[in-house]
């Protein structure tokens, strides 16, 4: 089979297993995104994941992942669901890329068929967030898409919401051409960051997006809390903002829908409550699934503490006094400390003796927020 054959037979069958794009990007080292890499984690960009120069140098050469390798197949899968207009009280938002049953699973199938398609003709790898690989660099240089400003990857008639896969392989397809386009001079991505993560320059600082600070183990800085909002899990302000993302038509894919108990709009305080065998059941099938339950018990304590609603204020009291996680303890203090509220304040004092450094810290910075010094 000639290679034009074999590149048709493989856009047939990512259309029939609901792949919206491929294209293909040669497999020799791309030394821009190396250094745009290693100048990132320099700086400090992605200081919550440690990556160094090792990293950037594997990310930016596909041999590393297939030695021989002479193209990269990228595609994109279209995510975009309309989320639903009613919303209760004292509930989180969650990322788009998040509602369903975990992403990776059904991109990952629809990469396997590619992959059967191509295997009788040489060797291939297939790439789902499970190897150190630049994908948006390789899928920009394949014609997938373009970067935007805000770093994501924006695909004609899909905008920045897509989900990205891969297959390294060692046969010769041709490679496509770039797409020539970029975003001109919109800012729309950076004007509406609220913590100020997009610099405009086609660079971010994912020490301040809120995708990142809900996925650290850590504490969330305390200067950072106000500023995630209501966000649970993720962030889609910028990419939603994006125009292509605006005026590309919604995935109407029942595998990107909230499923197996997962919500838009989870509520806060069952969250705060919410034992391991509860978020096993709800959310570890999902891409919130990773990270564990004390995690999101810990952004929803911080989603309440701005949500301003003091019928949250019992949540948190039982939280700060039974929640085993000193971090959950420590932002449920902060968010008492925000609601202000007498009860809060006194339920502050109560534990304030029996807390661990770390929380009684917390504890006594929501208290003075309430009463600052003279």
């Amino acid at each position: 089979m000639n290679l034009v054959e074999l590149r048709r037979r493989l856009d047939e069958e990512a259309s029939r297993c609901g792949i919206d794009r491929v294209r293909v990007a040669p497999a020799d080292p791309d030394a821009i995104a190396r250094a745009r890499l290693a100048a990132a984690f320099a700086r400090g960009d992605f200081a919550t994941w440690g990556y160094d120069d090792e990293r950037a140098r594997l990310a930016a050469d596909p041999q590393a992942i297939l030695p021989g390798a002479r193209a990269v197949v990228c595609v994109a899968v279209g995510y975009d669901t309309e989320p639903p207009e009613a919303r209760a009280p004292l509930t989180g938002r969650v990322s788009r890329y998040a509602w369903s049953l975990d992403y990776h699973r059904t991109v990952r199938e629809a990469l396997t068929r590619l992959e059967r398609v191509l295997a009788p003709h040489g060797r291939v790898r297939t790439v789902c967030d499970t190897a150190p690989l630049a994908e948006r660099a390789f899928a920009e240089r394949g014609g997938l898409g373009w970067i935007g400003r805000h770093t994501g990857l924006i695909v004609p008639g899909l905008g920045a919401l897509a989900f990205l896969g891969e297959l390294v392989t060692d046969i010769p397809l041709p490679p496509d051409e770039p797409v020539r386009k970029t975003c001109g001079s919109c800012r729309r991505c950076v004007d509406v960051c609220p913590t100020g993560a997009l610099r405009g320059d086609y660079t971010i600082d994912a020490t301040r997006c809120i995708a990142d600070l809900t996925q650290r183990v850590g504490p969330i800085p305390r200067a950072m809390r106000p500023l995630v909002g209501d966000w649970l899990w993720g962030c889609d302000l910028c990419t939603v903002a994006c125009p292509p993302s605006r005026v590309a038509p919604h995935a109407e894919r029942p595998a990107f829908r909230p499923a197996g108990g997962t919500e838009a709009y989870p509520d806060l305080r069952a969250v705060l409550r919410m034992g391991n065998a509860a978020f096993k059941r709800i959310f570890r099938e999902t891409a919130m699934g990773w990270r564990g339950a004390a995690v999101l018990r810990r952004n929803a304590a911080v989603c309440l503490g701005n949500a301003g609603d003091r019928a949250a204020v019992p949540d948190l009291e039982r939280a700060l006094a039974e929640d085993a996680h000193p971090v959950v303890r420590g932002h449920a203090a902060w968010a008492l400390g925000r609601l202000g509220s007498p009860r809060a304040l006194a339920a502050l004092r109560a534990r304030r003796a029996r807390e661990t450094p770390e929380v009684r810290e917390e504890i006594d910075a929501a208290l003075a927020r309430n009463h600052p010094h003279p």
